[in-house]
C-alpha cells in the first residue's frame, strides 16, 4: 500500500475509535477513557500487520465488538477493554500475564475465557465443543465472557461474505446451533434474531432473498394497515397520562421462514408478519396494573383470542423477559399479536441480562433477575457434576438451558421452574436427589401418572417413592434435565460397580474350577466367547444374572471351534473386503465426473446421505465419517446444523460438475383437491411426459382433500423443477412440494 493509502487508513481507525468513545461516554467513570485508550493502542500495535478477510486492517474487528458491547448489550469499562483486547492474546505474542499486569486480573480472566483452546483434542470429539465448555466455565465467574463472545460472533456473522463457501456454512451452523439459542437465553433478542437471519441468508440465500424482497414489497402496505389498527388504541392510551411509544416490527426474515416450513405454506399465506409493541413510562410499582389497563383498552376496540393470552409480567420468563402478549382481530379479518410492556421490560427485553444491572437495585423475583441468577446458577452445578465428552456436554446444556421452562407447584404451593418436555420424575430429583431415586410414581392434580408424564404448566405435583425403589437405566429415557441424569448416571455406576465385583467373584471361583488360569489372556477369551465389548461388561452382566454363570462351562468346550471360526471369519473378511473393493472401483468409473470435493477439488470416493438424498444441482457439502468414508450432504439437510457446529473440521466443500445419465431417490409431496382422474393425471406427467421412473406412491383422501407422497428418480434440480411445476399446472393440485426422504 502506498503511504497516502496507509494514511488514509489510519485516520479510519482513529475515527472508529473516537466515534466507539462518543458512544461510550454516558457509561464511563472518571480514569475510565485512559484505561480504553491503553486497551485500544495494545490492541492496535499487536494486530498492526494483520489483516481480515475482507482485506480491512485487523482492529476494525476488535473496535466494533466493543461497539456492539456497548450500544446493543449496554456493557461498561471492563467489557469494553476486553472487547478490544480480546484476541490478542490467541493472534499475537501478548501473553495473558502482560495483560493482567497491564488491565488487571478481570479484563485477564474475561480474555482467558474468551480465547480459543488449541492443541490436539481426543478423537471424535469437537473442538467447538471443547471451545464452548470452556467459555462456560468461566461463566461461572463472569457471565460477560459470553456476552462478549456474543458481540464477537455477531460481528463475524456481519462480516461473512468475505469468507469462502464453505467456511460460511460451517460458522452459520455452529452460531444456530449454539449462539443463537444462548443470546436467546441470555435475553438478548434483537442478537439472537440478527443471528438467526444471517444464518438464513448464508445457508439458504435463495430463500433469504425471496422473503426478503418480498417484506420490501408488502412494506408500504403493511404499514398503513399498522397506522389504521393502531389509531383506536393510540387515542386510548393518551388519556392514561404516561409517556408511550406504539410501533409495529416485522417479524424476523428467520422467523417468518420458519413458519412457512412448519406450516408447510407459502409467503402470501403467513399472516402474522408483524407484531404491534405497546411500550409505556410508568413507576415500578404500578407496572403490572398499567399493562393490564392497557390491555383492556386494546381489547375494547379489537376482540381477543382467549387461546393466545401471554402473561409474562406476573411470571417472568427464566431469561428475565416481562411482557403482555395477545392476539386480536383486526377488521379487515386478520389476526394480530399485540405485546404490551413498560419501558424497563422493554430495555431488558432488548438488551438482555446486562440491563438487570441498571435496574439491580430494585431487583426481586417479580421483576424477572431472579430467573436469570437461577439460570446462571444452574450453568454452574452443570459444569460441576458434569464428566461426559464435550459433545454430550453440549448437547446436554442445549436440552437443558436453551428450552422454554414449565412452571410447576408442590403439593405446599412452592413453584419449581423446569424446562420444557421435563417429567415427574425430573421434578422428583428437582425436589431431591433421594426423592428422585425413590420415586416410584406421581400424582398430578390429585390423579396418578408414570414417571414418563410430561408435567405442564400449573401442574401441581405430588411425588409417591418406595425404600425399595432404585434407578435404572430405562430411566434415562424419562428424563431431559442434567440434574435427573446425573444422579441416575450416578446411582448406575454405583450398582455397576457391586455387579462388577460380584461377577469377577463368580468368573475366578469357575475358572480355576475349571483348572484354567485366571488371568487376562483368559479374561479376553472368555469376552470374546460371551462377545462383550469390555471385560468390565461381561462382569457386570454376570454379576446382575444377565449371563448364567453355568454358561461359563460351555466356554471350554468351545475354544477349539472358537479358533477354527476365527480363522473362517478372517476368510470371508477377506473375500468381503474385496469384493467392496470390486464395488467402490466400479462406482468410481461410474461417478469419477460426477463430483468434485475438497479444497483442491478432487475426486474422491463418496456415497449420497440417506437423511436428505442430494442430487445433481443441490448446494450440498462432504462429511468425513469415522467408518463409511466422504458422505454427501446436502446444505438443507435436517442434520447440516448438528454436523457444520459439532464437527465443522469433518467437513469439506463439494460441488457437481458435469454429470452423466444416472437417475437419483427423491421425494415429493402433493396436495389438492380430489377429483376422478387426478391420479392418473399425476401419473401421466411423472411416467410418460418427463420419463420419471417411480419407486413408491403413498396416496391418501379425506373428505375431497387429496395428499401424496412420492418418491421418484430425477437426474438433477432442473429435472425436479421441471416436474414440480408441470404437477402443480395439474387441474385440482394446490401444493407440490419437495420433501426428505424416511
Amino acid at each position: 500500500m502506498t503511504t497516502v493509502e496507509l494514511e488514509e487508513e489510519r485516520k479510519e481507525i482513529i475515527s472508529r475509535y473516537r466515534k466507539m468513545l462518543r458512544h461510550a461516554k454516558p457509561v464511563l467513570k472518571d480514569g475510565d477513557a485512559k484505561i480504553i485508550k491503553k486497551a485500544f493502542y495494545t490492541a492496535m500495535e499487536a494486530h498492526q500487520d494483520m489483516r481480515r478477510k475482507s482485506g480491512e486492517p485487523y482492529i476494525f474487528h476488535p473496535i466494533e465488538v466493543a461497539m456492539i458491547c456497548i450500544d446493543e448489550i449496554g456493557l461498561g469499562t471492563t467489557s469494553i477493554v476486553a472487547a478490544l483486547l480480546h484476541d490478542v492474546v490467541e493472534d499475537t505474542d501478548i501473553e495473558l500475564t502482560d495483560i493482567e499486569r497491564d488491565f488487571g486480573p478481570k479484563v485477564a480472566q474475561i480474555i482467558d475465557g474468551l480465547t480459543k483452546i488449541s492443541g490436539v483434542f481426543e478423537y471424535g470429539t469437537s473442538a467447538q465443543a471443547e471451545n464452548f465448555r470452556k467459555m462456560l466455565l468461566t461463566l461461572s465467574q463472569d457471565v460477560r465472557v459470553i456476552l462478549i463472545k456474543l458481540a464477537d460472533r455477531l460481528h463475524n456473522m456481519r462480516t461473512l461474505g468475505s469468507m469462502p463457501r464453505h467456511k460460511q456454512l460451517k460458522i452459520a451452523s455452529e452460531t444456530i446451533y449454539l449462539y443463537a439459542p444462548l443470546a436467546h437465553r441470555l435475553g438478548l433478542y434483537a442478537i439472537k434474531s440478527e443471528l438467526e437471519d444471517l444464518y438464513l441468508k448464508y445457508s439458504d440465500q435463495e430463500t433469504y432473498r425471496e422473503i426478503a424482497n418480498k417484506l420490501n414489497q408488502t412494506k408500504v402496505a403493511r404499514n398503513n394497515f399498522i397506522k389504521s389498527f393502531i389509531r383506536p388504541i393510540r387515542t386510548k392510551i393518551g388519556t392514561m397520562n404516561y409517556p408511550f411509544e406504539i410501533k409495529g416490527r416485522p417479524k424476523s426474515i428467520y422467523s417468518i421462514w420458519r413458519k412457512m416450513k412448519k406450516q408447510n405454506v407459502p409467503f402470501e399465506q403467513v399472516y402474522d408478519l408483524f407484531a404491534i409493541r405497546i411500550i409505556i413510562d410508568t413507576p415500578m410499582e404500578e407496572e403490572k396494573s398499567t399493562c393490564w389497563q392497557i390491555y383492556s383498552l386494546v381489547t375494547d376496540s379489537y376482540k381477543p383470542n382467549p387461546d393466545r393470552l401471554r402473561d409474562w409480567i406476573s411470571t417472568p420468563k427464566g431469561n428475565g423477559y416481562e411482557s403482555l402478549h395477545t392476539t386480536v382481530m383486526s377488521r379487515p379479518g386478520q389476526w394480530v399479536e399485540v405485546q404490551i410492556r413498560t419501558r424497563r421490560m422493554d430495555e431488558i427485553a432488548e438488551k438482555g441480562y446486562a440491563a438487570h444491572w441498571k435496574y439491580k437495585e430494585n431487583s426481586n423475583k417479580q421483576n424477572g433477575a431472579g430467573g436469570l441468577e437461577n439460570w446462571i446458577a444452574k450453568v454452574r452445578e452443570m459444569l460441576e457434576q458434569n464428566d461426559s465428552s464435550a459433545m454430550e456436554f453440549v448437547d446436554d446444556f442445549k436440552s437443558n438451558l436453551f428450552n422454554e421452562e414449565v412452571f410447576i407447584f408442590t403439593p405446599k404451593g412452592d413453584l419449581k421452574i423446569l424446562p420444557h418436555n421435563a417429567t415427574a420424575l425430573d421434578f422428583a430429583f428437582e425436589i431431591h436427589s433421594e426423592v428422585g431415586a425413590k420415586c416410584i410414581g406421581a400424582k398430578v392434580n390429585q390423579k396418578l401418572v408414570p414417571l414418563s408424564y410430561k408435567v405442564k404448566t400449573g401442574d401441581q405435583v405430588e411425588i409417591l417413592t418406595s425404600t425399595k425403589q432404585k434407578p435404572n437405566e430405562g430411566w434415562l429415557k424419562n428424563v431431559v434435565t442434567s440434574k435427573a441424569r446425573s444422579r441416575i448416571k450416578e446411582a448406575l455406576a454405583e450398582d455397576r460397580k457391586r455387579n462388577i465385583e460380584m461377577g469377577r467373584e463368580i468368573v475366578e471361583r469357575k475358572v480355576k474350577q475349571m483348572k484354567m488360569d485366571y488371568n487376562e489372556v483368559t479374561m479376553q477369551r472368555l469376552r470374546a466367547f460371551f462377545n462383550q465389548k469390555s471385560i468390565p461388561d461381561l462382569m457386570d452382566k454376570i454379576g446382575k444374572g444377565e449371563i448364567d454363570a453355568k454358561e461359563i462351562k460351555k466356554f471350554q468346550e468351545a475354544r477349539e471351534q472358537v479358533s477354527s471360526k476365527k480363522k473362517t471369519t478372517t476368510q470371508v473378511t477377506d473375500a468381503s473386503t474385496f469384493k467392496k473393493e470390486a464395488v467402490t472401483n466400479k462406482n468410481r468409473e461410474r461417478d469419477e465426473d460426477i463430483l468434485y470435493i475438497g479444497e483442491d477439488m478432487d475426486i474422491f470416493e463418496y456415497k449420497t446421505a440417506k437423511c436428505c438424498n442430494p442430487i445433481p444441482g443441490d448446494d450440498i457439502f462432504g462429511f468425513i465419517t469415522v467408518n463409511e468414508g466422504i458422505k454427501i450432504h446436502r446444505t438443507s439437510c435436517p442434520n447440516a446444523v448438528e454436523l457444520m457446529s459439532n464437527h465443522g473440521h469433518r467437513v469439506i466443500k463439494a460441488r457437481w460438475a458435469s454429470q452423466k445419465d444416472e437417475s437419483f431417490l427423491t421425494g415429493l409431496r402433493i396436495e389438492g383437491t380430489d377429483r376422478v382422474g387426478l391420479i392418473n393425471d399425476i401419473s401421466k406427467i411423472i411416467s410418460e411426459d418427463l420419463k420419471v421412473n417411480m419407486r413408491s406412491v403413498s396416496i391418501e383422501s379425506d373428505k375431497g382433500i387429496f395428499r401424496g407422497d412420492i418418491q421418484l428418480f430425477v437426474q438433477d434440480t432442473k429435472h425436479l423443477d421441471q416436474l414440480i411445476k408441470n404437477l402443480s399446472n395439474v387441474n385440482g393440485v394446490i401444493q407440490v412440494t419437495r420433501t426428505d426422504l424416511k
